[in-house]
């Protein structure tokens, strides 16, 4: 009973974290699209203190949109804050790492042959590793070291590659990417918690006390609002690791992970250039070169396959390997703890549940995903029995 209201709880919690990530980042992306697409206002709009607008239409209704070049006067009275969707995420993000890599770090966040084998530590790790990379990226942005755009990007770049080659030695391979994201969600939820909100209330509180704004306050928040908006992608493609085992379980993908977020960052790049009016398609191209590049060199640098299992696998043998190794958690009523049901409702209690699902097999067993964090000690040669029975029967 126990286990299925966790999986309901792990359900609730993922559905809330969706729906607030897709939230905040259509935020994100609508307003940088919005302030990067702005036009020379008219002059009658330009002495009321304009510094851009534009006409929109949608859901059958025509929208006129304006930015002030520091404030109207008077100032509403009524101002909408963009700051709930970023913490919702977050907030919902770190109670899904606490429900499942947390509450199952003997499952998902203790890798085999890493450096942290005590699901303890292996917690007190995660929640370090959080922290220093946020104060790591605070350093680089406070100090000079990030004292120049050119400089944040290759010291941001620089902090994650090194990010995730240490979540590599620390974490179970899923556990790890996914480290690398939340790592990256964590910088940016701080950065509207850190800097975006409390330079507008300062902004505001000056414009309430009768002052004018200091500048630089709109410049320093729309600067850390523009690093989000490049990092959304790299978010994303690492918080969709669990598609991804090729990825996470290559033997260099410490380096793949940043490597595909940096692409990722320079595709959204094109777009925010081509809000700009400037279309450089380009850019795009480029992204994708890389992107197939990475995606070959990877395929030619994979683990070497597994040796084919010596002599004619039979049923019973793939029976007993099943029966050790894989029914306690793939069966209709699960014996390991923690689970209700099936993970991915996938059962493999007989070797013919093996035949749907072959490619899969094949791809979990012989790049060691499975069993996770191999609890089973599953050997290269019983691995070698279901791959080479599963190929055979394909």
């Amino acid at each position: 009973m126990t286990a299925e209201l966790l999986d309901w709880l792990n359900l609730l919690v993922r559905w809330a974290h969706v729906i607030t990530a897709i939230a905040w980042i259509g935020a994100s992306f609508y307003f940088i699209w919005l302030d990067l697409s702005l036009q020379q206002p008219s002059d009658e709009k330009l002495a009321k203190g304009f510094a851009g607008d534009l006409w929109a239409i949608h859901g059958g209704g025509i929208y006129e949109v304006g930015k002030y070049a520091s404030h109207p006067t008077p100032m509403p009275t009524r101002l909408h804050w963009f700051k709930w969707e970023a913490y919702s995420t977050w907030l919902t993000g770190s109670a899904l790492l606490i429900l499942l890599y947390y509450v199952r770090a003997d499952t998902y966040l203790v890798g085999n042959n890493r450096l942290i084998e005590d699901p303890t530590l292996a917690i007190a790790a995660s929640i370090a590793f959080l922290a220093f990379g946020l104060a790591c990226y605070e350093l680089i942005m406070r100090t000079a070291i990030g004292g120049t755009v050119k400089r944040q990007a290759f010291a941001l770049v620089t902090l994650i590659v090194l990010a995730s080659a240490l979540a590599f030695e620390l974490f179970a391979p899923r556990a790890a990417m996914l480290h690398v994201g939340a790592m990256i969600a964590t910088l940016m939820a701080a950065n509207v918690f850190l800097i975006i909100m409390p330079s507008q209330r300062a902004f505001i509180a000056a414009i309430e006390a009768g002052n004018k704004p200091d500048p630089q306050l709109a410049i320093r928040a729309k600067h850390r609002s523009t690093h989000n908006n490049y990092l959304t992608l790299p978010v994303l493609f690492c918080m969709l690791s669990n598609h991804s085992a090729f990825v996470f379980n290559h033997p260099h993908a410490w380096a793949l992970v940043p490597m595909i977020s940096a692409i990722a960052a320079l595709a959204r790049h094109y777009f925010n250039v081509k809000h700009q009016g400037r279309d450089r398609p380009a850019i795009l191209v480029v992204a994708a070169i890389l992107f197939v590049a990475v995606a070959i060199g990877a395929s030619l640098t994979k683990a070497q396959p597994l040796a084919a299992a010596t002599g004619t696998v039979s049923q019973t043998q793939v029976q007993v390997v099943l029966s050790k190794h894989c029914t306690s958690c793939h069966a209709q009523k699960p014996t390991f703890a923690g689970y209700a049901t099936p993970p991915g409702g996938l059962v493999f209690e007989t070797p013919a549940d093996l035949i749907p699902q072959a490619a899969r097999v094949i791809s979990s067993i012989s790049t060691n995903y499975m069993p996770l964090a191999n609890m089973t000690n599953i050997t290269p040669q019983e691995r070698a029995v279901l791959v080479t029975w599963v190929s055979a029967s394909d």
